[in-house]
């Protein structure tokens, strides 16, 4: 994979939108911009994830990008991020005050809604949220798309409320809140942890390779729910190293829940350590337009998950229940090559 020009990513090499609780304790931090040889550290923290990063940078200057309480709202994150943009550098929105967390909405109809030459949006153009930038952060933020639910199988109900095109993206302690389609984890590697995800059919997915970790997905809708619809597939430049893993999460709701289907020939999805409410069918999976299931591609599997709707014995012939060692790839921050990445979120 090519590293990216910190001068072109969308908001600079790190991207964040931050709704941090109580007043944070880091206000400053350094800029980096590409340049010729520079000096270099082998220390660890920020320095370490530049080196591991981009092969070429310079410490350019400190950036004082906080934003106080009452400054942030209506349009002021676009504008933030808009002027990140041309002048090229790191950006963090900080709304303080009272609610701790900062709200994205999306008042539309979802995907059947028309656009500026009247024909419908789309799934992309239904977003809330969309990420284009590598080496973005949020933390405590709410990606919301309040569109109608859709009745399972209807055209044009797609809502999505954030969509991750970057790659090494991380989520820290956000809600992500829609319906169908909720959250395209289009392509890239991501990493979602502590966060809420809500939604009703194929509401987590794409083609991302993705750890989410002590997540808690909820079902919406009292009819059929699809919580994800992995496109791994060959037929997709570099979509065939997919898949999404779930570690330590909660699956919780209403409805009858299956814990995917096959959106793509090669679909992959791991859950792991998860505890599984009542709601989950006892089958568990669906291979959605995949002839034969077994013969296919398609990898689903199980590791020591709990609960009342987790009892692998019951699920489809062609879903895994799987060992440690087969389990072992994707139960950690290596299935998403985090070490060399994964920032913490900002105390």
């Amino acid at each position: 994979m090519d590293r990216p020009n910190l001068a072109v990513a969308v908001v600079g090499l790190l991207a964040v939108v931050a709704a941090t609780l109580p007043a944070p304790s880091w206000q400053f931090f350094d800029l980096f911009l590409p340049a010729g040889p520079s000096h270099r550290s082998s220390g660890g923290g920020f320095g370490k994830w530049v080196l591991m990063n981009h092969e070429e940078y310079v410490e350019k200057k400190s950036l004082y990008a906080m934003k106080a309480a009452g400054d942030i709202g209506g349009k002021t994150i676009d504008a933030s991020l808009s002027a990140a943009e041309e002048a090229k550098v790191t950006w963090v929105v900080d709304p303080k005050g009272d609610a701790g967390r900062h709200h994205l909405h999306h008042h539309r109809g979802g995907a059947r809604e028309g656009g500026k030459d009247g024909k419908p949006v789309g799934t992309v153009g239904s977003t809330t949220v969309a990420v284009e930038s590598d080496y973005f952060m949020a933390y405590g933020v709410v990606f919301k798309n309040d569109a109608p639910l859709a009745k399972p199988g209807a055209e044009g109900g797609q809502a999505v409320a954030l969509r991750l095109f970057g790659t090494k993206a991380a989520i820290y302690n956000c809600t992500i809140d829609g319906g169908q389609d909720t959250l395209y984890d289009h392509k890239g590697l991501h990493y979602i942890k502590d966060s809420l995800i809500m939604g009703s059919v194929d509401f987590i997915f794409g083609f991302g390779r993705s750890l989410y970790e002590g997540c808690t997905i909820v079902s919406v809708t009292k009819e059929v729910s699809v919580l994800t619809a992995q496109q791994r597939t060959k037929t997709i430049e570099g979509a065939i190293e997919s898949g999404f893993s779930f570690k330590n999460c909660s699956i919780k709701g209403q409805g009858q829940i299956y814990l995917g289907r096959a959106w793509g020939d090669s679909s992959r999805v791991v859950y792991s350590y998860t505890d599984m409410s009542k709601e989950v069918v006892p089958i568990g999976w669906d291979g959605w337009n995949i002839a034969k299931p077994e013969s296919s591609g398609i990898y689903y599997g199980e590791f020591k998950c709990t609960g009342p709707g987790s009892d692998a014995k019951k699920r489809v012939g062609w879903a895994l229940d799987l060992t440690a060692d087969q389990a072992k790839p994707f139960i950690g921050t290596h299935y998403i090559y985090g070490d060399s990445w994964i920032l913490p979120p900002p105390e």
